[in-house]
């Protein structure tokens, strides 16, 4: 039997649409149309001059948009949605965790999620702009992946444990209270973004759910490549003594539910960008694999597109879909 899906909106924390009438506008309308949840993405400071570091998602290996944009600051945007919405889940897709110190990111993740209620969702990763954390004085670059699952660990011994204590390579406290605690029982879910070997042994050891993007190639992460990391995933779940079905499947990706009239670009169909009827298919052979939660981001900078975009997807979509919601 398929799994249950939930929907949620990546909101335009940067770029031209980075204003707090815009991003409040599509969060009334996500909230309002019953999305489970809106996502907000990580960076502090972006280099001048061309960056040596290559991004991920993109065939260029450069940031869209350039560095020259506007981009506001996830936990401060996360505050800000917690007074602004009342049902809706709030996270970082994905939260650059060796960027912040991690007892200070957990009291304001706890703060968040007191605020809204319980209502937050630490997306976490590892980050890939060396530039970023040579200008932040972050720990080492080629030390990120370890900082990342040291101070996940730190954050959860401060949501879980009074007084807390931890002693790591890169981290130790002693015997402080961090209070109040999350009012999510057993502390703020975390989802581990990234697509990499050592992403998916990081969420086999540490996440409540995998997080990855799609954006596009070279990490679209087509069906076929999501199952076969599906398979690492439970193996290394396994070697970690878990239960591989404690851990939630996620996907994140561009959509766009195009009207009867309009056109989409030439040459093949990215997927989720389509007809209602070729979004449901996209959406069916990742529910097939087990996914149960679906992050979309708009396709085009534009707010009406956007808005008209996530409207037919709950009125021409979502009911043809099993949702939990």
């Amino acid at each position: 039997m398929a799994s249950a899906m939930e929907f949620g909106v990546s909101l335009p924390s940067r770029g031209p649409l980075a204003r707090p009438d815009i991003v409040l506008k599509i969060a009334a309308k996500a909230e309002a149309l019953r999305y489970a949840s809106l996502f907000v993405s990580d960076h502090i400071v972006l280099p001048v001059s061309a960056a040596r570091s290559v991004y991920p998602y993109s065939p260029t290996g450069q940031l869209p948009g350039g560095a020259n944009q506007d981009y506001l600051e996830p936990l401060s945007l996360l505050a800000y949605l917690a007074q602004a919405t009342t049902k809706v889940r709030l996270g970082t897709s994905v939260l650059v965790v060796p960027y912040r110190n991690p007892l200070t990111t957990a009291k304001m993740l706890a703060t968040i999620d007191v605020l809204s209620g319980g209502r937050v969702i630490l997306g976490a990763g590892v980050g890939w702009l060396r530039e970023e954390f040579e200008a932040l004085g972050a720990p080492p670059f080629a030390e990120r992946g370890r900082v990342t699952d040291e101070y996940l660990s730190v954050m959860r011994a401060t949501w879980t444990k009074d007084p807390v204590t931890f002693a790591g390579r890169f981290y130790t406290v002693r015997d402080v209270h961090a209070l109040p605690k999350p009012v999510q029982r057993g502390g703020i879910p975390i989802w581990i973004g990234g697509h990499t070997d050592s992403a998916l042994k990081r969420t086999a050891v540490l996440g409540d759910a995998w997080h990855p993007i799609g954006l596009r190639p070279p990490a679209m992460l087509l069906p076929d490549e999501y199952a076969a990391k599906v398979k690492q995933l439970q193996s290394y779940a396994q070697q970690a003594g878990r239960d591989h079905r404690t851990i939630k499947l996620t996907f994140r990706a561009p959509m766009e539910v195009r009207g009867a009239r309009e056109k989409g670009p030439g040459g093949d169909r990215p997927l989720f960008q389509g007809t209602a009827a070729e979004v449901i298919d996209d959406i069916r052979r990742y529910q097939a694999l087990g996914v149960t939660h679906i992050v979309f981001d708009p396709v085009r900078p534009d707010v009406k597109a956007a808005l008209a975009s996530l409207e037919r997807f709950a009125h021409d979509v979502r009911p043809k879909v099993r949702v939990s919601r």
